[in-house]
């Protein structure tokens, strides 16, 4: 194993959501900046399930014209506009434009539509990619996706984004009944200011992007990544001729050869209802981890303070990524296996979600355990279902380049319908109540 290959599929892995998720982590400090307020998380949502628009494109090709899309081309547009958009975002994410008499942040909204078809695109281009390289690396591209959230998370947390201080006020009640005041005590919620701007901030991702850049061409044109190659691929003669749709998939020494095929899907290894449990694990797995949750951790995480929001938020984050590592020492292939971490993974998922609905007084609320309890689900959640899509990667790249591209689109279409679920019942409906980090009164 070349460990240069290693580093540059993380890398490359890196750049896949790197931008969205950092934009993600900086909104308490843009937020007050702007006129759309708190609104914009919402927009933010819709903005990226219209950049669907992208892996759709891509899909349909690859479908009614396999080959005709050049991927590694592909590749380079969108990590350029990535790179592009993300630098642009630091100049003009502040400024605004009157739109029907109201002011809006028109740059930033639809610089932010570009860095989402870029993110979304990745599904369906990314991983397909990765079919040039040995099995192995495909892990370590996971792992490169996971550390594209744990690190804009660690530079926000290092920036101080989102870090309150309570500081107590004194309000004097008066009682008319008996003509007496009595005075309690109170505490507001003070957000500190940050370490370094919003605007170094986004230079930063921009900077990410670029390195995710410069690892793709390494990973096309260095000798040692070449050597990488697996062995009894067939190479192609021409940029023309070039069809991944129909590449041949490797040989699986989990599988015996000559074995007859069970559907028309990749090598057919599968049976077609294998297939249908493999995708709906997928959609279901990244609806969970993409969308639905997430979309609700501040309602489950600050009753119980504001150290237990940003201890789980970073731990989940450190959690991606393990699951990847361990992932690649223990690539256990099993239906069986991933069925089981599946429900455990959505067994967690309904308590974190039964106290988002409880918010803001869920159970435990004024005991230590309680928070203790919560940043554990939240490891616990993102390690089981992590390691559950990595193994799902693992085993359709075994079935080919046309499965990874249909697992991208398994990961977009998943991540849609939770956000069709999530954003009318938490941004139309209000269903969830938010605790007060500073001020949790519950009997």
């Amino acid at each position: 194993m070349s460990l240069l290959t290693h580093l540059l599929a993380c890398l490359f892995g890196m750049g896949s959501w790197v931008s969205i998720n950092g934009l993600w982590v900086e909104l308490p400090l843009i937020v007050p900046q702007i006129p759309e307020g708190w609104y914009l998380p919402s927009y933010l949502s819709v903005l990226i399930q219209m950049a669907n628009i992208g892996p759709l494109f891509v899909t349909l090709m690859h479908r009614f014209r396999p080959g005709a899309l050049n991927e590694a081309a592909v590749i380079y547009l969108i990590i350029g506009v990535g790179t592009v958009a993300t630098f642009l975002m630091g100049f003009f994410w502040k400024e605004t434009v009157v739109v029907g008499g109201v002011p809006r942040s028109v740059a930033l909204l639809v610089l932010t539509f570009f860095l989402a078809t870029v993110d979304c695109t990745s599904s369906v281009t990314f991983l397909p990619f990765m079919m040039r390289l040995k099995s192995q690396y495909l892990t370590t591209y996971y792992i490169g996706e996971g550390v594209s959230g744990l690190l804009p998370a660690l530079v926000a947390l290092i920036q101080g984004v989102g870090v309150v201080h309570c500081i107590n006020s004194t309000q004097s009640l008066n009682h008319t009944m008996n003509s007496s005041s009595s005075v309690t005590l109170d505490f507001r919620a003070e957000y500190q200011p940050a370490n370094f701007s919003a605007e170094v901030f986004f230079f930063f991702l921009s900077a990410m992007m670029l390195v995710c850049l410069l690892a793709f061409l390494m990973l096309n044109y260095h000798p040692s990544v070449a050597r990488e190659h697996p062995s009894g691929r067939v190479k192609e003669k021409s940029q023309r001729n070039r069809k991944w749709a129909e590449e041949k998939p490797m040989m699986d020494p989990f599988r015996p050869e000559n074995t007859k095929r069970r559907s028309g899907f990749g090598a057919g290894s599968y049976s077609w209802a294998q297939v249908v449990y493999i995708f709906v694990v997928l959609a279901w797995v990244n609806a969970l981890t993409n969308v639905v949750l997430p979309s609700v951790q501040s309602y489950s995480c600050l009753p119980y303070g504001n150290n237990a929001y940003h201890l789980s938020s970073t731990m989940a984050a450190v959690a991606n990524p393990l699951a990847c590592l361990i992932a690649m020492f223990f690539p256990i292939r099993s239906l069986l296996l991933m069925g089981a971490l599946t429900v455990t993974g959505s067994g967690v998922g309904v308590y974190i979600m039964a106290m988002a609905v409880l918010s803001p007084c869920p159970l435990l609320v004024n005991e230590t355990s309680g928070g203790v309890i919560m940043v554990l689900a939240w490891i616990l959640f993102i390690l089981t279902l992590s390691y559950v899509k990595v193994i799902i990667g693992v085993i359709l790249r075994d079935e080919g380049h046309s499965a990874l591209v249909w697992c991208g689109a398994g990961v977009q279409l998943g991540s849609l319908l939770g956000a069709v679920t999530m954003i009318p019942v938490v941004n139309v409906y209000y269903f969830f109540s938010s605790g007060d980090p500073c001020n949790t009164k519950c009997p």
